[in-house]
C-alpha cells in the first residue's frame, strides 16, 4: 500500500508575521520557514502506518520554490521513502494546487492521500476537499483518529462543530488531519544523514502540461487593526453598564 503526503513550506508558527510595506503579501525574506504543522501531523500518521506494516511506501510531495526541498528533506528524515518537488516560483491558489496533486496521484497511484486540513499561512482549508472532488475519491476531513478496518476500508473520527463524527471510507481516499490526531516526532540524527541518500526528484511545473488559470487575485494584504486597550472594572454591574450603554453589544 502506498501513501502520498502533500506538504507546504510556510513561515514558522513561532515567528511574528510582518506584512510587506507595499501590501503585496507577507515578508518571507530572512524569515525562519518550516513544514506546515498540519502536514507534519499527516506525515507522522503515515509513518506510524508504515511501522505497523499497514503501508509499505510513503511519498512526500511539495510544490513551490527551490527552498521547498528543505521541507522534503525533513520529511525524508522523518521516515518518507521518496520525495517529489514540483518547482515553480508562481503563487498558486488551492484549486491550482489540487489540480497538480491530482496529476501526481494519477502518476504515482497511491492508495491513500493524507494531508493537513489547512496551511497556517492562508488558512484556506480547501485543497484536500478539491483534490478529492477532482479524483472522484471519498474524503474524510478533520481527522482526529484513523483506524484501518481492512485493506480496503478505514474508519475515521472527524472533529465537527457538534462534537465527533465517525465515518467509514473505502480506498483510495483523501484524508485531512486535525491537531489531535497525533504528536509529530523529531527526526533522529542517523535518519537525517540517511535522508541525504533517499531519492528526491525535482521537476518543473511546466512538465505537467497542466492549464492552471488563477480564479482568485489577491489585491491587498494588511495586518489586523490593533486591539483597544483593556479596562479594569470593579464589579459585574459596572461590566453590564459598559456592555449595554458604552459598547452597545447587549
Amino acid at each position: 500500500m502506498k501513501v502520498l503526503v502533500p506538504m507546504k513550506r510556510v513561515v514558522d508558527p513561532y515567528v511574528t508575521i510582518h506584512v510587506k510595506k507595499d501590501g503585496s503579501g507577507v515578508e518571507t525574506q530572512n524569515v525562519k520557514m518550516s513544514m506546515n504543522p498540519f502536514d507534519e501531523i499527516a506525515m507522522e500518521e503515515a509513518i506510524r502506518w508504515k511501522e505497523k506494516n499497514t503501508v509499505q511506501e510513503i511519498v512526500a510531495v511539495s510544490i513551490g520554490e527551490t527552498q521547498a526541498q528543505e521541507t522534503l528533506r525533513h520529511a525524508l528524515a522523518l521516515g518518507a521513502d521518496e520525495a517529489l518537488h514540483i518547482a515553480t516560483d508562481k503563487s498558486l491558489q488551492p484549486l491550482q494546487i489540487a489540480k497538480i496533486l491530482q496529476w501526481v496521484a494519477q502518476t504515482h497511484k497511491p492508495d491513500i492521500i493524507i494531508m493537513g486540513k489547512q496551511a497556517i499561512d492562508d488558512d484556506c482549508n480547501q485543497t484536500g476537499q478539491m483534490l478529492a472532488a477532482l479524483l472522484g475519491w471519498p474524503q474524510a476531513t478533520f481527522a482526529s483518529h484513523i483506524e484501518f478496518i481492512d485493506a480496503e476500508t478505514v474508519r475515521v473520527v472527524r472533529e465537527v462543530d457538534g462534537g465527533l463524527e465517525t465515518i467509514k471510507v473505502s480506498l483510495p481516499c483523501v484524508i485531512t488531519t486535525d491537531l489531535r490526531l497525533n504528536e509529530p516526532r523529531y527526526p533522529a540524527l542517523p535518519n537525517i544523514m540517511k535522508a541525504k541518500k533517499k531519492p528526491l526528484k525535482v521537476m518543473a511545473l511546466e512538465e505537467t502540461a497542466l492549464e492552471l488559470e488563477s480564479k482568485v487575485q489577491v489585491t491587498k494584504v494588511e495586518p489586523p487593526a490593533p486591539r483597544k486597550a483593556g479596562k479594569m472594572l470593579k464589579d459585574v454591574s459596572e461590566l453590564m453598564h459598559a456592555l449595554h450603554n458604552i459598547e452597545k453589544v447587549i
